[in-house]
């Protein structure tokens, strides 16, 4: 009996012991439990493409390698060590302090290219291994870095888009990790019986933009002449289709290549024409002439006697040239770009219609435009009398160049406020979607559109300063110059000089915004930024292959 009870006891002994290994093993969340038995590897998708409108490639895929080690099968740690560390050139203390014998598997290096690997692979190191990666690539370097961003690594050190549009549109680039689950012995070994499931990773869908990649080059080349001839500190220029807001280029200088973001400050990843806020100057004053023509209060020929330097409490508001011609038209307001001209018309508009406008306008709301990064800017809560008065002329209001361009578009387009757009596609294998362009609301009527794109014409062709347009072409246009404030106070010495054109006047194919940021070659938009703008216009006319109309 004696003997009986012991091996009973024996037995029950082992019971308990295999009872509570399989409770550790199967219940806890340990490192000796499931976890020692089931490996689990994401696998990441192919990102989606990114195209321009002719579906030339922005944003592709090129084959890299992931290096990684099974230090249980090291026999040599140190020769690994030193060979590794020498053909990915890294310190070795960082390839040491990775290769822990307690693990089974641990990542040594990514975004290998097929050159190291095959010098790796030439070592023969055993326990040492590879992995296929789709390392993001982009063929024009910075062409578009701002429109396009990047793609970096998240929290996890799995790739994620920032900025523009591969921030924008992460979820549909990125596509959907796949996964291999698969059941390993204790010392790391695959068990042919055991659980092995995989998950097939879904490849992310491909953008086509609206971006014309040549409109784009000629943008990104003129704007980096036109800098360094009037030696402006930034830029930008945004080139659109006016009826439906396709952007058809955007760069702003400086900007970065995005295939090697992480050499560059976190300065030049603001994209200024959809987040920087600036004074419009007299850019602004169309969209408050179309205003007044709109309501009916004044016509493009009504009367205005420019006598003089126009008071409002403690403020004097005078032309830019101090000079007045008396008794004057609305076009001729517009042509000579006269200050104390626009508050009469803010005059006879009212406060209410203006307030009215610039809201309706998208004036402190972002546009929409489908790009990372968009400021909604803001509009004031409570404005003065002066506030009202210099707002007609575009000082003491801010915007974002995207918004401005926007609701200029307005004005020439017929009226209606369309919502900017830099998606035209996004296609699978086996499907596309294409993005029509939306209109927000009607702000202007036909008529008054017509009227505003003949007075712009003329403001291009009277105007105080003679440009070397491209001849035979009918364009419209409005420069502005706004000095930028300084604590509280502006600063005559430097300014934001703008232009804002388009052509053909009666059917527009395209409208192209230009902003300066302290040009020191000259403080204005007509000497700069005005310039600039007709390099670009001459450029578009002969690729769009446009006839002139005499």
């Amino acid at each position: 009996m004696p003997k009986i009870r012991l091996v009973f006891l024996f037995f029950l002994f082992v019971f308990i012991a295999i009872i509570i290994k399989l409770f550790f093993i199967q219940v806890l969340p340990s490192s000796k439990g499931i976890s020692s038995y089931l490996r689990y590897r994401q696998i990441y998708p192919d990102r989606g493409l990114i195209l321009d409108r002719n579906e030339h490639p922005l944003a592709l895929n090129k084959k890299s390698y992931l290096v990684f080690a099974e230090p249980k099968k090291i026999k040599d740690r140190s020769a690994v060590v030193d060979k590794i560390a020498n053909e990915l050139q890294v310190d070795e203390a960082s390839i040491e302090a990775k290769l822990r014998p307690s693990l089974d598997w641990l990542k040594l290096a990514e975004g290998v290219n097929q050159k190291t690997k095959k010098s790796i692979e030439a070592l023969g190191l055993k326990g040492v291994g590879f992995e296929e990666q789709s390392q993001r690539y982009y063929p024009e370097a910075s062409l578009s870095a701002h429109l396009l961003g990047f793609v970096g690594k998240g929290k996890e050190g799995e790739p994620i888009g920032y900025f523009g549009v591969e921030g924008f549109y992460e979820q549909d680039l990125a596509g959907l990790l796949g996964f291999l689950k698969s059941e390993r012995d204790l010392i790391g070994r695959p068990i042919l019986i055991g659980d092995q499931d995989k998950i097939d990773s879904e490849n992310g869908r491909n953008l086509v933009l609206t971006i014309d990649r040549s409109v784009q080059a000629i943008a990104k080349a003129k704007l980096k002449n036109g800098m360094e001839s009037y030696q402006a500190k930034s830029g930008c220029v945004i080139i659109a289709e006016p009826n439906t807001l396709e952007i058809l280029a955007l760069t702003c200088l400086p900007d970065y290549d995005p295939n090697t973001y992480y050499e560059s400050t976190d300065e030049v990843f603001n994209n200024q024409s959809i987040s920087s806020l600036y004074e419009p100057g007299s850019t602004f004053k169309p969209l408050i002439t179309a205003a007044g023509i709109e309501e009916g209060v004044i016509k493009p020929d009504s009367k205005f006697d420019e006598k003089g330097a126009v008071t409002i409490g403690e403020y004097t508001i005078r032309t830019w040239n101090n000079k007045y011609e008396g008794e004057i038209t609305m076009t001729r307001i517009l042509e000579k770009s006269s200050n104390v001209g626009m508050v009469y018309i803010g005059s006879k508009l009212g406060k209410k219609n203006m307030l009215k406008y610039v809201e309706e306008l998208g004036f402190g709301k972002v546009t929409g435009l489908d790009l990372q990064g968009e400021s909604a800017g803001y509009l004031r809560d409570f404005w003065t009398d002066i506030d009202y008065a210099t707002a007609t002329f575009g000082q003491g209001i801010v915007v974002t160049p995207i918004q401005m361009i926007r609701a200029f578009s307005s004005v020439i387009n017929g009226g209606n406020l369309m919502r900017p757009y830099i998606v035209k596609a996004i296609k699978t294998e086996s499907s596309s979607q294409e993005v029509r362009p939306k209109l927000d609301k009607k702000v202007y009527s036909e008529k008054t559109s017509a009227m505003m794109r003949k007075m712009l014409v003329s403001t291009v062709e009277h105007g105080e300063y003679k440009w070397a347009k491209p001849e035979g072409y009918s364009i419209g246009g409005k420069t502005g110059t706004a000095q930028i404030a300084l604590g509280g106070r502006y600063d005559s010495s430097k300014t934001i000089a703008s232009f804002i054109g388009f052509a053909p006047a009666e059917k527009p194919k395209f409208i192209a915004l230009v902003v300066l940021k302290e040009p020191k070659s000259s403080i204005y938009g007509s000497e700069t930024a005005a310039p600039l703008f007709f390099e670009i216009a001459k450029e578009l006319l002969y690729y769009y292959n446009i006839s002139p109309t005499n």
